[in-house]
């Protein structure tokens, strides 16, 4: 049972969230023969607020 974990910063419509999960999902059906009901996705989004890249937080640039 693969269990995959994303993380990424806030900002996808629902729409490119379902499609992204959709094509996880295959990806894991197809290189690790996992059955597609056995592969769960937990979907963290961030804040840019909350991520610094270089020392310089994502909020501002």
């Amino acid at each position: 049972m693969p269990n995959i974990t994303v993380e990424l910063l806030s900002g996808r419509t629902p729409d490119q969230r379902r499609e992204f999960v959709a094509a996880v999902t295959e990806a894991a059906v197809d290189i690790l023969k996992a059955r597609r009901e056995s592969v769960r996705i937990v979907y963290w989004e961030i804040e840019k607020s909350d991520v610094a890249n270089g020392g310089i937080m994502e909020s501002d640039k």
